[in-house]
């Protein structure tokens, strides 16, 4: 491979870890950017007028993609935020209200997590739901586990690491059965999945426009109007987002993102097909190529554009150092500790610590084809093979050594 590739020579299969902005998204944006840069809470000049439509047109259109009213939809820096607020927001309520647990899955988001943890250490007792081996939260678990002292599930629509579609309308209507909150991470969802608030029952859902071909930087939290007297805000300041969230809203960054929502309601069904037909075609050519690929998690009831795949017995970090700098994919989420270590997601699901190192994201977009799958496989494949080789060498010259170091004791002898 050579060091230095063109732009049209790079394959990017991480579009979980975040995609490109459309070009349409960027137009939109630009405005705002040079022209109309007013900020959006200002109220004594034209300029800021403009700004402030803007951002209502866009919190529109973001309403609109899920179904929701314009004022349920609060605007964050991203669904690290959103997520953060949806769980610690509720802490101060579910206390008021007796309520002394909450639920999350073990392999929910990192922020997720942490969020649980940080609650844990206020006093709140975390309970953890277990997926199935493949990659899906049965109901009757949530049923098992859940009781009244149960004031908040937060259980996400799509795995970020292995694409796995969760049933969210039933966990949520079993966590409203015992007067539970319901909070779900869509962030993956959004590309593919038609998000119906009214029709799932959550009480919260988070989204963040780089997964939808959008900005970095902006995502929101839909907040249930008749729960919203029961969250509190994590940021304070000059009380923007209705006394919820606190700060300068980025004009441009909103105006992208509610173009993104747009453009991904309009496109949804061509998006499935398209996505499906790359991912499908890159495992069909993958396994001709080398049939000991192995697919983590369902098979069916996962993201049209995910594959997470097993090597067996080759390092995931070794082989995509080797890809470097033509192939991008990823051991798991892009939001994790750079600390190298397995997969946690791979693990919940029952993977052993040697199968999670072995195991690679592929995520794909709607700027991936059929001909960057057909070079990738081409590249993975002689990668294995190099890494396969070097092994092999490395054994022989070890059983070498043994055997040089056992004639050098018999000649001591």
């Amino acid at each position: 491979m050579e060091n230095i590739i063109s732009a049209g020579d790079f394959i990017y299969f991480d579009n979980q870890a975040t995609t490109p902005v459309d070009k349409h998204v960027s137009a939109r944006m630009i405005p705002y950017l040079q022209e109309l840069y007013g900020n959006s809470h200002s109220n004594d000049h034209y300029i800021g007028w403009k700004s402030k439509q803007a951002v209502d047109a866009a919190r529109s259109s973001v309403a609109t993609f899920i179904n929701a009213d314009a004022d349920e939809i609060v605007f964050t820096s991203g669904a690290t935020e959103a997520n953060n607020l949806a769980i610690l927001g509720t802490l101060p309520t579910l206390k008021k209200a007796g309520k002394s647990k909450i639920i999350v899955s073990t392999f929910e988001h990192k922020c997720v997590l942490e969020s649980a943890k940080a609650a844990k250490a206020q006093g709140i007792e975390v309970a953890f739901l277990h997926p199935k081996s493949n990659g899906i939260i049965a109901p009757v678990d949530l049923r098992t586990l859940i009781d009244e002292t149960v004031g908040l599930v937060s259980i996400m629509t799509v795995n970020n690491e292995i694409g796995t579609v969760q049933p969210i309308e039933e966990l949520c209507r079993i966590s409203h059965d015992v007067g539970a909150l319901f909070h779900t991470d869509a962030v993956q969802a959004a590309i593919f999945i038609d998000l119906d608030v009214t029709n799932s029952g959550v009480d919260f859902l988070s989204l963040s426009a780089h997964k939808i071909y959008g900005p970095k930087g902006i995502g929101c939290l839909y907040i249930k109007r008749n729960v919203q007297n029961k969250i509190t805000p994590i940021i304070y300041g000059g009380g923007q987002e209705a006394g919820l969230r606190s700060g300068t809203l980025p004009t441009m960054l909103c105006v992208g993102f509610g173009e993104a929502c747009r453009l991904a309601k309009e496109g949804r069904e061509k998006n499935i097909k398209h996505l499906k037909k790359v991912s499908i075609f890159f495992m069909d050519t993958l396994k001709k190529k080398y049939p000991r690929a192995v697919l983590n998690g369902d098979s069916d009831n996962r993201h049209p554009g995910n594959l997470n795949i097993q090597f067996p017995g080759i390092d995931s970090h070794s082989l995509l150092q080797m890809l470097q700098p033509i192939v991008a994919a990823s051991t798991g989420s892009a939001c994790n500790t750079t600390i190298p270590e397995p997969s946690y997601v791979l693990r919940a699901i029952g993977l052993t610590e040697e199968e999670a190192g072995n195991s690679i994201r592929f995520s794909f977009g709607l700027q991936n084809n059929e001909q960057q799958v057909t070079n990738a496989v081409h590249y993975i494949v002689d990668a294995i093979h190099s890494i396969q080789e070097s092994s092999a060498l490395d054994d022989l010259l070890s059983d070498e050594t043994v055997v040089l170091q056992g004639d050098r004791k018999s000649s001591v002898g």
